[in-house]
């Protein structure tokens, strides 16, 4: 029965920890314990990667990212606050660092991002074989109208349909007001909706995005 507690299967058959898990095993980190440490990285590695990715369209940088984002969050242990979800704060890091290589990118380009070129074709090393060609299709043409978003865009709508976190959530993890959250959401949903017309009339077919980078 404890176990069952610790985990939930999530959308696309994968299992997260639960709140209470999550709580056990900082508390168990915070006292040294290393299998614990594990623990809490194996549970959340390939789903921050995949978030960073998608930001980054970058293997190593976003590999770089991932473990710096690991390393702040254990050295910061001690200042974490249970109120919040681990994977919030986890992700919460990864996106400053995100944030913190697209503005050197900027410095070393010396101009403006055009985040409308940032390339589309390679498959996310995370993504699932799709069960049908169709569905393949639909799963790239999504992820390339994904692409072509502004970073805050996309890291919402990533965090909203492949995370499943609220705009509460979003807001947090991205550092900003709940209001400017919805924003990107409602933006990024117009720029779907132009980009994808014609191709997906019912929108709960976004929720591709969750079983391709799991």
């Amino acid at each position: 029965m404890e176990r069952v507690m610790f985990v939930r299967q999530a959308e696309n058959g994968s299992c997260r920890l639960t709140r209470l898990a999550e709580r056990h095993l900082v508390g168990q980190a915070r006292k040294g314990s290393e299998e614990a440490a594990r623990s809490l990285v194996d549970a959340h590695k390939d789903r921050l990667f995949a978030f960073v990715w998608r930001i980054l369209r970058d293997h190593e940088e976003s590999e770089d990212v991932c473990q710096e984002a690991f390393l702040r969050a254990f050295s910061s242990l001690d200042s974490f606050s249970s109120e919040y979800r681990f994977s919030t704060w986890l992700f919460t890091i990864g996106y400053r660092l995100c944030l913190n290589h697209l503005r050197r990118r900027k410095v070393l380009t010396g101009g403006e991002m055009d985040f409308g070129e940032i390339p589309s074709a390679g498959p996310d090393v995370s993504e699932c074989l799709a069960e049908s060609e169709e569905a393949r299709r639909l799963k790239n043409r999504i992820w390339e109208a994904v692409d072509k978003l502004s970073p805050p865009q996309r890291a919402a709508v990533l965090l909203f349909y492949r995370e499943g976190m609220s705009c509460d959530a979003i807001a947090q993890t991205l550092g900003i007001p709940m209001a400017t959250a919805k924003s990107h959401l409602h933006r990024a949903r117009g720029h779907l909706r132009s980009s994808l017309a014609g191709l997906v009339q019912d929108w709960s077919q976004l929720r591709i995005l969750r079983e391709t980078a799991s």
